[in-house]
């Protein structure tokens, strides 16, 4: 994430938006390192327990948006 790029907070919220533009928008920011990290937390949230079943929800709504881009 460069410098003139979102701040952390607007990132997550963005890529949990549930809105398809925001999370490719806000994943689109990210260089390919913190995009496989970022994949890495959306499918742990997706996926382990122990998550709220909102943000859970959020996590696969993200990861099948960015899944559509053939990651």
């Amino acid at each position: 994430m460069n410098n003139t790029s979102m701040s952390i907070h607007q990132l997550w919220d963005n890529l949990l938006s549930r809105e398809p533009a925001s999370v490719i928008a806000a994943f689109s920011t990210l260089d390919k390192q913190e995009q496989a990290a970022v994949l890495a937390q959306l499918r742990k949230m997706a996926d382990e327990p122990g998550w709220h079943p909102e943000q859970r929800k959020s996590a696969d709504v993200a990861l099948e948006e960015l899944g559509e881009l053939n990651l």
